[in-house]
């Protein structure tokens, strides 16, 4: 099974590409599932059907949903619902409904993937094409996994023995539940469940990124920052999808100016993405909303290159030896060696660029080293012990 994730800026299509790919896919004979998992939830204008949190049939071998993020995050929970409930208003006099208090923000991110991870073991379908969120949100999803997995698998383990220690005293003074060891389970199985969803997740013959952009200073720039900050959470981005490109005719007359702006931005594009298969699609003369224009549009987005392959594939974390010294490499193209900060404590390395943090276990050879210098070059940080 093939799971592809389209996402992109605001505005950029990113929904009617990732539809109009599906509606491709099933067209040649694969069994589809397209989900949204962005809360707007366009996929059904775009899709011309009402959708729900269950696949329903749109037509021959295509079926879509929409994430319901409160619906899922009440089946997620389990056990520590009941305990969440009763610990978030032990001390309010004022009613709250579970469901409200439930979706706290980042777990809305983390049961749509819980939901990625269900449909690709069920295995009922060939490719899931995911129509994500914008990209900040996006991002917000793909490293959640990581970040949530990682502070539950250091707390867990003591504070159940705590629990069981001075647990009681606690409730009794302070009047706030504490959790049983069937809560504690249930967390257990979210880690479990969280180690799952990130193995699938960075399983590069199973799982690529698609970006969506359009040929404009601006979303191009975000569109490389993005691009970095996937590689920063090793997610492979295998195509870069340009939309809305205007027809040389439309360029005629008021728009005249636009064409060397456009000429600008594709080239751009071109050498930045240089190895990345690229694709193009003009701005249609009609909204991208319907099955058959959406099948219509699909093969002059692609042309002879079927969809359902891996397009591209990059190495992002690497190690080396570079004049007798271990290096370890990160491919991160688009960024100021000025906004890239390091710390490093014992084996574990966090890697801050402007506002987004990623840490991660340095590989068995380096685990006893101390970083000497680090360097930046052709978009390649080079961390040299």
């Amino acid at each position: 099974m093939r799971i592809i994730l389209y996402t992109g800026k605001g505005g950029v299509g990113k929904t009617s590409i990732a539809a109009a790919t599906a509606c491709l896919l099933a067209k040649e004979g694969k069994k589809v599932l397209i989900m949204s998992t962005d809360q707007a939830h366009s996929l059904s204008d775009s899709l011309d059907t009402k959708l729900g949190p269950k696949p329903l049939n749109i037509t021959e071998n295509l079926d879509a949903m929409e994430v319901d993020a409160v619906t899922e995050c009440e089946l997620a929970w389990g056990n520590l619902k009941d305990f969440m409930y009763k610990m978030m208003t032990s001390k309010s006099e004022e009613s709250l409904e579970a469901e409200e208090l439930l979706v706290f923000p980042g777990f809305e991110e983390l049961i749509s993937l819980f939901k990625i991870k269900e449909i690709y073991d069920e295995g009922k379908y060939d490719v899931l094409i995911v129509d994500c969120a914008p990209m900040g949100e996006t991002l917000a999803l793909l490293k959640f996994p990581e970040m949530f997995g990682q502070f539950i698998e250091s707390v867990v383990p003591w504070k159940r023995k705590a629990t069981k220690l001075v647990g009681p005293t606690i409730e009794k003074l302070t009047k706030i539940p504490m959790p049983s060891d069937v809560v504690f389970d249930d967390i257990e199985n979210l880690v479990a469940k969280i180690d799952g969803l990130r193995e699938l997740m960075w399983n590069k013959d199973i799982v690529s990124m698609r970006i969506v952009t359009t040929p404009e200073k601006i979303v191009i720039k975000e569109t490389k920052r993005n691009f970095s900050y996937l590689h920063l959470y090793n997610y492979n981005v295998d195509a870069i999808i340009v939309n809305k490109l205007y027809p040389k005719e439309a360029l005629e007359g008021y728009f005249y100016k636009w064409i060397k702006n456009q000429k600008d931005a594709i080239e751009d594009i071109k050498d930045s993405f240089k190895g990345i298969p690229i694709f193009y699609l003009e701005l249609q003369k009609h909204e991208l909303r319907t099955i058959n224009l959406l099948k219509e549009v699909s093969k002059k987005i692609y042309g002879n290159t079927d969809p359902y392959n891996i397009l591209f594939r990059n190495t992002i974390f690497s190690e080396a030896v570079e004049d007798n010294k271990q290096v370890f490499r990160i491919l991160l193209p688009f960024f100021d060696i000025n906004d890239v900060e390091l710390l490093q404590k014992g084996e574990e390395l966090t890697l801050i660029i402007k506002n987004e943090r990623r840490k991660f276990i340095l590989p068995n050879k380096l685990k006893n080293k101390e970083i000497q210098s680090a360097k930046y070059e052709d978009g390649m940080l080079k961390l040299i012990f």
